[in-house]
């Protein structure tokens, strides 16, 4: 199967403290240099907590922040910041918020024409027969149309903001917190959506959630992000259930689970990380009962084990199947 997305070296940085003649006082890594590949028609979710660079991650695949290092190439064909409307066609994004991803002063038609003007440059008439496939498809009326976004109920929004996404006749879908927002059974209602678009569509998707449960009943892969850098990756089936990085199993022991008793896995004072002063070694070392002196002074890659998990951590925790 071949790669649908391919990310080599791909970093982001921001600087802090700008002044008026020279660099920068400080760079933050929001982003550490990562390579990564998506296969075709696959879903990777991508979980971390807030301010891991999931996000920012997302808008440099989308073109819509510039990468300070690396590039990106979809289907082969290595993306140019300089010519945007190269990443509308190969790939979109679906915002959190579906209300407010939304023009409000545009009606749903408007909202929905533009990509195929903009991007496709279809006539009047193709514009309005793809308009009605894609509602078709979403499970929408087409009086739905003419409205305003106000007027829908957050799970119809979504729906709008997918059919924006895939009426750019993109092939592979940036799910930036879908279905947070939603209420829980408008989320299955979504996420059953997607699934169904992805067969019909040929689609392949990057599932951004702190839901752990969602990203792993959605996910054929999992890439777990912390400070910036994939600290492990493997299959969404082993990898909360056999996690062999610590940070990993701190995800999985923070989620909400039904007759479990809530119960911080970490002490109340555990602080995360400084970005402007980035501790030497692992970043997690700090937060993690296995550090060593190695730890703290140098910086794990990702590794591969037998069973094709990878990982970044000189004191893996041991697998339960046997394979690392």
């Amino acid at each position: 199967m071949s790669d649908a997305l391919k990310l080599t070296g791909l970093s982001k940085s921001f600087p802090v403290g700008k002044r008026l003649f020279g660099p920068p006082r400080a760079m933050v890594h929001a982003v550490e240099p990562l390579d990564l590949s998506v296969k075709t028609g696959e879903t990777l979710g991508i979980v971390g907590e807030s301010g891991c660079g999931k996000s920012t991650l997302a808008k440099l695949l989308v073109g819509l922040l510039p990468a300070t290092t690396g590039q990106i190439e979809i289907e082969g064909a290595v993306l140019d910041n300089a010519n945007p409307a190269i990443f509308g066609k190969r790939i979109q994004y679906v915002f959190q918020d579906p209300i407010s991803s939304l023009n409000p002063r545009k009606t749903i038609r408007q909202i929905m024409d533009v990509p195929l003007r903009k991007l496709h440059r279809l006539s009047k008439p193709a514009r309005a027969a793809r308009i009605a496939e894609i509602f078709a498809a979403v499970n929408l009326r087409e009086d739905f149309l003419d409205r305003y976004p106000h007027e829908f109920s957050g799970g119809q929004a979504q729906r709008i903001g997918i059919a924006r996404a895939l009426a750019a006749q993109a092939r592979i879908l940036i799910l930036d917190e879908p279905v947070s927002a939603l209420d829980v059974s408008v989320q299955a209602q979504v996420l059953n959506l997607l699934g169904d678009l992805k067969k019909e569509f040929g689609l392949t998707y990057l599932f951004i959630s702190h839901d752990l449960a969602v990203v792993e009943a959605v996910s054929d892969r999992v890439a777990v992000l912390y400070f910036g850098a994939i600290v492990e990756i493997g299959a969404a089936r082993e990898i909360f259930a056999n996690p062999r990085h610590p940070y990993t199993a701190l995800l999985a022991q923070s989620a909400p689970e039904v007759g479990r008793p809530i119960a911080a896995p970490e002490n109340a004072a555990t602080e995360l990380p400084d970005p402007l002063s980035p501790p030497p070694g692992c970043a997690f070392q700090e937060r993690c009962a296995f550090a060593t002196d190695r730890c703290r002074s140098e910086k794990p890659v990702l590794t591969h084990d037998k069973s094709k998990r990878a990982y970044a951590c000189f004191n893996p925790l041991p697998s339960r199947g046997g394979t690392g």
